[in-house]
């Protein structure tokens, strides 16, 4: 043990290990996560947006282990968001490591031992000693924290590739419906008529509410008052404090713009020059910048065009999507309803949570397309969204794009996403009408753990 290091930090660490060793794993709502959660030989960074539940993901982890059967005693947990531990530096994490062997001598060497570490990013200099127990004990080790400061760029060089991603996003339609106890179908397209009626109204109260755990089952004012706090937090935090960023006018007319107006195309130019007439002084450069920082802390998602050429790539505008949509009512003018920027988000989301990359098409006749989505495995799929398909002028309007795109993407299926299948008539046998509810419901999901 280092000699400098104070005594009651030695005592306060070893505290918190024998808590966290004996501290009743807490309840939660079960998370899905597509692909793998862990890879030998590197820490997995567990990211997403605050009040995700990144957190609660981490107890899950270790929860599930245990019920695999593995000891308790191998499954430390330790928060560093604590004012006491306000002094420690990263030479004096090992001390954690020693008092546990000393602990628990036996398993030096013998068993893996998975170390979860919350907000360690508070503690100066930690992916040094994460690397360093990484190449010197046996363990499998999980992070998680503020997403700005894992995801930063100097984090990465640090970790010299030792670190493996996970992102946790806001519930999912499924695992809202689980939070809240309704039982969910093993087969969404074939259920009798009262219990479809159910589920498609939830479908429809989890596109006003969105996924965030702690908005699940609030009245509106408190869940809206939440959603701002949220909101409120990321960009003090993980963009304000995070990244010194000095032109804070800017950056909440930039959220106020891209969360007020979700699913819809940005230019960085066209925002330019609204705050210039308003005679709000900002860069193009410092547009670009915030808006890369509240990618990064996982507040806004963003789409691409779908094109060969980097240069398209870079100057067609992009589409932005809030990354749940309760938050589109946070800040919403119109005073009503959009259930289509609701749906589209929800559909946007949900393609990145089962690790698709995404983009938007924009065919040679000008017509658009919402997402050509490609699976890891190489499928690819183009998906309109429509809220509704009663007008038979939408109607076709959206076909006939997903039409036009197919000649540019014919390896591609097709796919309508809508709240009302049934108005759906005269389709193309190669288009596939998904009801939402079915279509949020229907995905293979895999249990987290490995």
């Amino acid at each position: 043990m280092d000699d400098d290091t104070p005594q009651p930090l030695r005592t306060l660490l070893a505290e918190k290990l024998a808590d966290s060793l004996a501290m009743p794993f807490p309840a939660a709502t079960p998370r899905r996560v597509h692909g793998t959660v862990s890879f030998p030989g590197k820490a997995t960074a567990v990211i997403g947006m605050r009040r995700a539940g990144k957190t609660t993901f981490l107890h899950q982890l270790r929860r599930e282990r245990h019920e695999r059967g593995i000891e308790r005693v191998r499954l430390p947990y330790i928060n560093f968001e604590d004012e006491r531990l306000a002094e420690l530096r990263a030479q004096d994490l090992h001390l954690l490591i020693e008092e546990y062997y000393r602990r628990f001598p036996a398993l030096r060497g013998r068993e893996t031992v998975t170390w979860c570490f919350d907000e360690l990013q508070m503690v100066a200099g930690w992916e040094r000693f994460i690397r360093r127990l990484l190449d010197t004990e046996k363990v499998e080790v999980f992070l998680s924290g503020s997403s700005a400061a894992l995801l930063s760029r100097e984090i990465a060089t640090a970790m010299r590739g030792r670190a493996w991603e996970v992102v946790i996003h806001p519930f999912s339609f499924e695992e809202s419906l689980r939070h809240q106890g309704h039982a969910v179908p093993q087969r969404p397209d074939f259920l009798p008529a009262s219990e479809r009626s159910a589920l498609e109204r939830a479908c429809l109260d989890y596109l006003v509410a969105g996924g965030f755990p702690e908005a699940q089952g609030l009245d509106t004012p408190t869940r809206l008052q939440l959603l701002r706090d949220y909101v409120d937090v990321a960009l003090l935090r993980d963009v304000v404090e995070r990244h010194s960023v000095t032109n804070v006018v800017g950056l909440r007319w930039l959220v106020r713009h891209l969360l007020g107006h979700p699913a819809t195309m940005f230019s960085v130019e066209k925002f330019y020059a609204a705050l210039k007439s308003q005679g709000i002084a900002i860069s193009k450069d410092t547009v670009h910048q915030l808006l890369g920082f509240l990618e990064d802390c996982f507040l806004i998602r963003t789409v691409r065009v779908e094109t060969a050429s980097e240069r398209r790539r870079m100057v067609n505008p992009r589409k932005a999507y809030p990354v749940d949509p309760g938050l589109i009512p946070v800040f919403d003018r119109s005073g009503r309803t959009n259930l289509g920027h609701a749906l589209e988000t929800a559909v946007q989301v949900e393609l990145e949570r089962r690790g698709m990359s995404v983009s938007y098409v924009r065919t040679r006749q000008g017509y658009e397309v919402d997402f050509l989505a490609g699976s890891p495995t190489g499928e690819a799929a183009l998906l309109q969204v429509c809220a509704e398909l009663d007008d038979p002028a939408t109607c076709e309007r959206e076909v006939r794009a997903l039409l036009a795109a197919a000649v540019e993407h014919p390896h591609a299926s097709l796919h309508l996403i809508t709240l009302t299948p049934e108005t759906a008539h005269g389709m193309p046998g190669q288009v596939t009408v998904h009801s939402a509810m079915q279509w949020f419901l229907a995905a293979e999901s895999s249990e987290s753990g490995t």
